[in-house]
């Protein structure tokens, strides 16, 4: 006779052999991947308590489950005087039932921020009192947009195609231009009927608060789900729908295929796996969804898969999502910790009439040191990005705390570069994107400014203006191949420019920067330029720079240190395999754009500007900032070390006094820079050997060979130039009121001829 507790694990083990079979018969599939049968044993022996085999228990409540864990988590607390729900088991058959609606639409915040003192982590709990009242609990999206959910943890009843899987299932999942068999936009159930279901394994008991939906992201079909049922299990073979009294709650769906629709369960349930039923859906269309799960994991630190996975930051920083007013206030609390190396300075403000603030981090702040580069890091051009928005705020607390600290990284870094960092650009878009919180935005709410211009592709088209020049052959000379003018059209009053437009390129007018990253949503990847394609009316062409070689490196730089861009293994956001190319990719070669930042700040200034995509969700959750802080940290700081590669020095006269606006070409690479006001320069480049020449006007010009090294640190190449005789001739002539006499070479040979005769 076996023991009493053997004897439990062993009718445990057959309960679920059982429950195995019928669903095979029933041709149910489950969340169970083969790798996981011993983990999934061993959770039976380890919580025989939370789970139950008995048909009259088979969901732990929210009550249970706290009585069960006790007070070794104070955030989870039984809610006091409120009813339990009544939950009722049911078997997955074709039942009809009286159903009625009791949804919620997609008005409520799913992500509301607590204030927080500065510089102190915000401490998410579930669930908190106040004057001994409990308020309700608000749990952070489980990771289906953000990818922390695996596509192993996605199933689903049928699907109609490979592409429209349950892996594609996900908030905000977009679909490419040309839809396929690999990556549509949503979960498409195979046939249009009441059985179909979307399933998400948790893999860990969690407490399940809601759930947001969206349809079908297509330019040509219109498929989204109106209605559905929610039910949840810890085997994924018996499960319990949501009750409302004794039937069945109906929750509303979309309306449309974009906008997202928040439901909130009106209590929480603790279980592992989590199925949405659809009811009915449009119809001229078909069952499509694209899901995000609400839902707090239960603390269990026997989980291999939650240890495994788990990203912690040992930064003392200000983990959330901050307003306008909240992010000037961190900016001055920054300067008021290290006021020594920080300032704040706006560049001129929105269409709303918000400023645009910066901050800058230097050993002399306000002031242009001769030698030292200037670098800028940019964010929330498009309002709805918000992730680059926070991690340059975060960026900020962490140089200043690390400098304090005597980080010798960071204070090699502040005390050799003025750094410049723009953490919104776009803040009228922020706002609205902000008002509707962190998951009910769509793709698109706030992307554009208040009058509706998307600022990224706001610039003017140098571009065309050089190439045209280039097939005419007029360059050097009209135009040159650096500094192209803006346009005099772009310059008036009636152009379509945003403010916020004209306030960044005032901006990168007056200060001379040398390397720039504006930092983007929505994909994992960093594209250099050009972004628009040379040839006409092509959508996708490799279109290199003549620094082609040096952009690969950059973009290279951040991508390779960051968490995941590389990674092969890791899952595509959307459409493209980024990993393929190493995380990086030419702008046009993925999608032409004219007028971008990256392709004006290259061919009207010296700055080297690249775009980091820095997350597939653009406006994570809050929850998420220190894994997003963890993945982008280490790329943030190699990249801001980069504008110290190449070659560097002063373009001065024999008097030694700085030349501006000198310029200074590099021998096989068909593109110039120029100095700045005081005669220095930095011309980045790969290590290697180069013929570099300086040149000025009223100067003889000045050759030699620069050598780059492999070790960070730019060459020194300094350059002394001599007045040509001509200019001095002028200058003396101007100096006591004479003008100099231009003739024509034929003129010239005439007098010379008639001084001859006379002689």
């Amino acid at each position: 006779m076996l023991p009493s507790v053997n004897r439990g694990y062993c009718l445990a083990f057959l309960s679920f052999s059982l429950f195995g079979l019928l669903g095979q018969l029933l041709h149910v599939t489950h969340g169970i991947p083969m790798e996981d049968q011993d983990y999934y044993l061993q959770e039976i022996m380890n919580r025989e308590h939370y789970y139950s085999f008995s048909e009259s228990e088979a969901i732990v409540s929210n009550t249970q489950a706290s009585e069960q864990l006790g007070n070794t988590e104070e955030h989870f607390k039984p809610k006091a005087g409120k009813n339990e729900l009544k939950i009722h088991k049911e078997k997955e058959t074709d039942k009809s039932t009286t159903e009625n609606t009791a949804g919620k639409n997609g008005s409520k915040k799913a992500d509301k921020n607590k204030k927080s003192n500065n510089w102190k982590t915000p401490n998410e709990s579930h669930e908190r009192e106040t004057h001994h009242e409990v308020v309700k609990e608000e749990c952070p999206p489980l990771g289906l947009e953000t990818l922390r959910i695996d596509d192993f943890q996605l199933h689903a009843s049928t699907v109609k195609r490979y592409g429209l899987g349950a892996h594609r299932g996900r908030l905000n999942i977009q679909a490419g231009i040309y839809e396929d068999d690999f990556y549509d936009g949503a979960w498409c159930a195979g046939r249009n009927d009441p059985l179909q279901w979307f399933e998400v394994d948790a893999r860990r008991l969690t407490k399940f608060t809601g759930v947001i939906t969206q349809g079908r992201n297509s330019l040509w079909l219109s498929d989204w789900v109106t209605s559905f049922r929610v039910m949840v299990s810890n085997d994924s073979h018996t499960w319990i729908t949501i009750k409302n009294g004794t039937e069945d709650m109906i929750f509303e769906g979309n309306h449309e295929k974009e906008v997202p629709v928040l439901n909130e369960f009106p209590e929480a349930l603790v279980a592992r796996y989590i199925r949405i039923n659809p009811r009915s859906w449009y119809e001229n269309g078909s069952i499509c969804m694209r899901v995000e799960i609400l839902g707090c994991p239960l603390p269990d630190p026997n989980n291999y898969y939650h240890r495994r996975n788990e990203i912690t930051t040992t930064d003392n920083l200000d983990f959330k999502h901050h307003s306008y007013k909240e992010m000037r206030q961190l900016m001055k609390v920054v300067n008021e910790m290290c006021p020594n190396i920080t300032r704040i300075y706006n560049i001129g403000k929105s269409h709303n009439g918000q400023k645009l603030y910066a901050i800058e981090i230097s050993d002399n702040p306000g002031e242009h040191e001769v030698g030292e580069p200037e670098f800028r890091y940019s964010a929330g051009a498009h309002g709805n990005e918000i992730l680059g928005r926070e991690l340059l705020l975060l960026l900020m607390q962490f140089m200043c705390q690390e400098y304090l600290a005597g980080n010798p990284r960071i204070i090699h870094l502040v005390e050799a570069t003025r750094i410049h960092l723009l953490p919104s650009i776009n803040p009228d878009g922020y706002d609205k994107a902000a008002e509707v919180g962190s998951e009910l935005g769509g793709w698109s709410l706030g992307r554009w400014t208040q009058d509706g211009i998307d600022i990224n592709h706001n610039f003017p088209d140098l571009n065309s203006i050089l190439w045209e020049a280039e097939s005419r052959k007029w360059v050097p000379r009209k135009p040159s191949n650096h500094h192209i003018p803006i346009p005099e059209w772009y310059l008036s009053e009636n152009a379509t420019v945003a403010a916020e437009t004209r306030a960044v390129i005032a901006w990168m007018e007056k200060i001379p920067f040398v390397l720039g990253g504006n930092l983007q949503g929505g994909e994992l990847v960093v594209t250099y330029p050009y972004d628009m394609s040379r040839t006409q009316w092509s959508t996708k062409e490799y279109t290199p720079t003549p620094d082609d070689h040096v952009f690969r490196w950059l973009a290279f730089s951040y991508a390779s240190t960051h968490r995941l861009m590389t990674d092969a293994s890791r899952r595509v956001c959307h459409t493209e395999d980024f990993a393929k190319e190493d995380g990086t990719i030419n702008g046009a070669s993925w999608h032409t754009v004219a007028g971008s930042m990256n392709d004006f700040s290259y061919l009207h200034t010296n700055c080297f500007e690249l775009s980091m995509y820095v997350g597939c969700d653009k406006f994570p959750h809050q929850s998420e900032l220190p894994q997003e802080w963890e993945n982008n940290r280490e790329s943030l700081i190699v990249f801001m070390e980069q504008v110290h590669r190449g070659i560097k020095g002063v373009v001065r006269d024999i008097q030694g006094k700085g030349i501006p606006n000198a310029i200074v070409a590099v021998e096989g690479i068909n593109h110039d820079i120029r100095t700045a006001a005081d005669g220095d320069y930095w011309r980045l480049l790969n290590p290697g050997e180069y013929k570099v020449t300086a040149r000025a006007e009223g100067y003889s010009l000045a050759t030699k060979v620069c050598e780059v090294d492999y070790e960070m640190g730019a060459t020194q190449c300094d350059f002394f130039l001599r007045r040509t005789n001509m200019s001095r001739i002028r200058e003396i002539m101007e100096k006591f009121g004479k003008q100099p006499i231009y003739l024509s070479a034929k003129q010239v040979r005439h007098r010379a001829a008639q001084r001859r005769r006379h002689i």
